[in-house]
């Protein structure tokens, strides 16, 4: 199955990474919570291999002169290209220096979760009242100390909010819905996902205060009904992406009251909701022209007549996940290959009754096919792989090939894959079949020539990839670089103090 949590996975694994050079994180919580310097640093800050107290006094002048050089108006504008951290730097330097940092229009845009553990609701709420109505984009991701408090007084004083994402923030209930709705009529995106306590009432409220909301995540909230969700389609029409992925109660009748009130949906998360059938699929497909993403995955009691109004009705999907739909068949793959030429994902690990027939209709109706999963389809074969190679997709787009637990696949099928001269990635776990030899040959043809191998070299565990390049890493060094420079082009500000050789 394509897994879209990898890079998030990672990023909670390595949280410090990005923000390697900020040794404590509870230099930033001080910052946030208003601490100002007493004078500028005198021994946290280095500058061209200089002793600190050096540095410290030649600092002191210079930061006079960038003073007198520059009106407060422009140093405010050149300080608003900085990320959190850099800003907290920037405001240990000196008193000066804090107010400018810590001005409000520096802070539209806020992104906490690399210190998600270390965050709690003083901070927020310190966040809110320095902000105030410049605070656009506020995600507060994993931060699971924050609480109902902390929301209620970020809407209070922040309330040209338009983008908060909540995720995993354990704490939050029903009652900080109510104060987004009463004060931020301006959010267009929330994401309450794994808010376990989050009920109906919630999305009642934001149906009622929040009129522009055009994007909301529910996911793993299992106190949501289609009572809630038929309220919050009713008040939020202009509603274009909306994901309840494990959310068990929302059935056809919250399907078919998203169908109904909020006709401009684009993107659909229905993971998991296990309770949906083709009449829901149906209504949806009829009355949301502008569906292009869809995932359906593990929603078992759907057949091949969703795949049809599917394909008869939303020609312009490009995204469809389908991973354990047992029923779906060739029949109605053979309709989404007819219509739907712009499709470029697809996930259909575990169709089980899918064959040959159905990546002979992808292959000649869907050249733009990028990402294609296929595992545990367990009744393709080589055959239908050489039928896959040969069509327009495998010649410009195919990128990505997820073959594992396909035990009837061999050696033919890795030569069949020759020819797709955009593959970067092929998985082939427990693919009994499939040879020592046949790896050694893909490997050196001129067409994947950059072809490694990750993991047991065994003939049944086994993925093939395109290792990144020196140059990647490289060119990320430089952009981490970038990120904490002030300015590229303004030769007199670099000259004075180099940002980049800051070390707290």
């Amino acid at each position: 199955m394509m897994n879209y949590n990898t890079n998030i996975q990672q990023q909670q694994i390595g949280r410090s990474s990005k923000y390697e050079n900020f040794p404590q994180s509870h230099q930033l919580i001080t910052t946030l919570n208003g601490s100002v310097p007493t004078a500028a640093l005198t021994t946290t800050v280095a500058f061209n291999n200089t002793n600190s107290s050096a540095s410290s006094s030649n600092f002191t002048g210079s930061e006079d002169e960038i003073s007198k050089k520059l009106p407060k108006e422009i140093l405010l504008r050149i300080l608003s290209y900085l990320d959190v951290v850099s800003l907290c730097r920037c405001a240990q330097v000196s008193k000066y220096w804090n107010i400018l940092a810590l001005d409000g229009s520096n802070w539209q845009k806020i992104d906490l979760f690399y210190f998600q553990m270390d965050i709690e609701g003083p901070v927020i709420e310190n966040i809110s009242q320095r902000c105030g109505g410049f605070l656009k984009y506020l995600s507060l991701k994993g931060c699971q100390s924050v609480g109902d408090q902390s929301i209620r007084t970020l809407a209070q004083h922040c309330r040209n909010i338009e983008h908060l994402d909540l995720t995993e923030c354990k704490k939050i209930s029903d009652a900080a819905t109510e104060p987004l709705s009463k004060h931020c009529n301006k959010l267009s995106s929330v994401s309450l996902e794994s808010c376990s306590q989050i009920s109906d009432l919630s999305l009642k409220s934001l149906s009622d205060g929040c009129p522009n909301l055009l994007e909301i995540n529910v996911s793993w909230c299992h106190l949501i009904t289609e009572n809630g969700i038929e309220a919050l389609a009713r008040g939020c029409n202009k509603i274009k992406k909306f994901s309840s992925k494990g959310c068990k109660k929302v059935n056809d009748a919250a399907l078919n009251a998203l169908a109904n009130f909020c006709p401009g949906i684009e993107v659909l998360n229905l993971h998991s909701c296990d309770t949906i059938t083709d009449t829901s699929i149906r209504n949806v497909a009829m009355r949301c022209p502008n569906l292009r993403q869809i995932c359906v995955s593990k929603c078992s009691e759907l057949s091949d007549a969703s795949l049809i109004a599917l394909a008869n009705n939303n020609p312009h999907i490009s995204t469809l996940e389908v991973a354990g739909c047992h029923q779906f068949t060739d029949i109605g793959f053979q309709q989404l290959g007819k219509n739907c030429k712009y499709l470029e994902r697809m996930d259909l690990e575990e169709c089980s009754q899918i064959t040959d027939l159905t990546l002979a209709h992808l292959a000649t109706g869907c050249p733009s096919l990028e990402k294609l999963t296929l595992s545990h389809c367990e009744l393709i074969t080589d055959d239908g792989i050489r039928q896959l190679a040969a069509g327009s997709c495998a010649a410009e787009s195919l990128s990505v090939l997820e073959l594992d637990n396909c035990p009837l696949i061999t050696d033919a099928t890795l030569e069949h894959l020759t020819s797709c001269h955009n593959l970067q990635r092929i998985e082939l776990y427990d693919c009994q079949l499939i040879s020592r030899n046949a790896i050694r040959k893909l490997r050196v043809s001129k067409k994947l020539s950059k072809v490694g191998i990750v993991g047991n070299v065994s003939n049944l565990s086994l993925r093939l990839f395109y290792p990144t390049s020196k140059s990647t890493h490289i060119l990320h060094l430089l952009h981490l670089l970038l990120e904490q420079s002030l300015v590229q082009d303004d030769r007199d500000t670099v000259d004075v103090v180099k940002f980049s050789e800051i070390r707290l």
